[in-house]
């Protein structure tokens, strides 16, 4: 795609030039190497077009929404530019309404002496507190270009994990989710004209396909409202347990307690602990407000109140910071015992990268496994539904031809 560039050069001329590259990066990098500061950056959008729908239910500001905004803050900033000359740069850059609307939000707090963080916190639903307060310490020390960079890491690793969960899922969700329609096809079209032929002939099948016979009939008969009400159980499940705090709590303990499933969360949870507490560490942030601040993100009701009890009743009483996690059971030991030597080294915030690591490598090992069980399994019960269904044919079919 074309760019077209303002920049400054080293003897202050400016210039006014336009080249062919993949991406602002890509821009941003040539710019640098040759010794040239950004003024204004453009895309060209002759003959862009976005379809009605992709507008429609694209999201205001997706995970790579962010990873682009603080990967290419700290690009622009390391070279050189300022930050209102790079927002005013990303603004002629991105089209998303609204990434845009955030940008201009933080050019009319740059231009009204505001913080610079306000803009992100006035947007809680896409930038948590741990977000807000990297870059309020990064405004606060003056670096807010390693901010934006760790940010921008931080934010990729979170994004890879989730599409690797996602690529891991799509066979078995495929796989069930066809599976469930040949079996409702069957159950709902098939199994009632059999029934008929049996009917009509008058013989009488045994209770065992009798059973399955009505379950078909039924579901024909009433096929529109059985359809309606899943689709009415599964929004109703749905909102219950993602908006309900209670009933949120019941199925996270439920998923906990399942096997490898459960293993797979708590390995989560931890890995996003320690990435979360180290980055807010390294950025000076107090180890109270650093504690009370993972809390809020780590996903894990059992792990969120360990650390407030670790943050309350434990340092802030006079704990140290290994004694308090000591007392948490929801810790492995490994972790507890790192965390006290790390204390009286100073390592606490290296080590905790460390086992963010660690824990990366364990998240990835488990969703093999479990993987390598739930395909199994599925084809298992799938097997074992359909098997039903054929015995629930063949059996009166068999005992029909016997009589004739």
């Amino acid at each position: 795609m074309k760019f077209y560039y303002t920049a400054l050069q080293p003897d202050g001329k400016v210039i006014q030039e336009e080249m062919e590259a993949n991406g602002t990066a890509e821009v941003l990098e040539f710019l640098a190497s040759k010794e040239l500061r950004p003024i204004s950056l453009k895309k060209d959008e002759s003959g862009r077009t976005t379809s009605f729908f992709a507008k429609l239910f694209e999201p205001p500001i997706a995970t790579a929404d962010k990873i682009f905004l603080t990967k290419y803050l700290a690009l622009m900033l390391k070279i050189g530019t300022d930050l209102f000359k790079a927002i005013n740069i990303l603004i002629a850059d991105f089209d998303k309404p609204g990434v845009k609307a955030l940008l201009y939000e933080i050019k009319e707090n740059l231009e009204n002496g505001k913080p610079f963080h306000l803009a992100f916190a006035n947007h809680p639903k896409y930038f948590s507190a741990v977000f807000v307060n990297l870059i309020k310490s990064g405004e606060a020390s003056g670096k807010l270009e390693g901010t934006f960079a760790e940010l921008s890491d931080s934010l990729q690793k979170e994004q890879d994990l989730h599409q690797q969960i996602r690529s891991a899922l799509i066979y078995p969700v495929l796989l069930l989710s066809v599976s469930t329609f040949v079996i409702f096809f069957l159950i709902t079209f098939v199994l009632p004209k059999i029934a008929k032929v049996f009917d009509e002939s008058g013989f009488e099948p045994p209770l065992f396909s009798k059973i399955v016979f009505n379950i078909g009939l039924f579901l024909n008969d009433y096929f529109f409202f059985v359809v309606f009400g899943a689709v009415a159980v599964v929004f109703g499940v749905w909102f219950l347990f993602t908006r309900v705090g209670t009933a949120k709590k019941i199925l996270q303990r439920f998923l906990m307690r399942l096997p490898m499933v459960g293993l797979l969360l708590r390995e989560i949870a931890i890995q996003r602990f320690a990435t979360t507490l180290a980055s807010l560490l390294s950025s000076g942030l107090p180890i109270l407000d650093s504690l009370e601040i993972t809390a809020q993100v780590v996903g894990n009701e059992s792990i969120k109140e360990a650390l407030q009890r670790i943050s309350r009743e434990g340092i802030a009483k006079g704990l140290t910071i290994g004694e308090a996690f000591k007392r948490e059971p929801a810790f492995p030991k490994t972790i507890t015992n790192l965390v006290a030597i790390s204390e009286k080294s100073g390592n606490l915030s290296n080590i905790l990268l460390t086992l963010s690591q660690f824990y990366e490598s364990e998240i990835r090992t488990s969703i093999k496994i479990l993987i390598s069980f739930l395909e199994p399994a599925l084809l298992a019960f799938v097997g074992a539904v359909v098997g039903i269904i054929a015995l629930a044919v063949i059996v009166p079919v068999y005992q029909l031809v016997g009589k004739i």
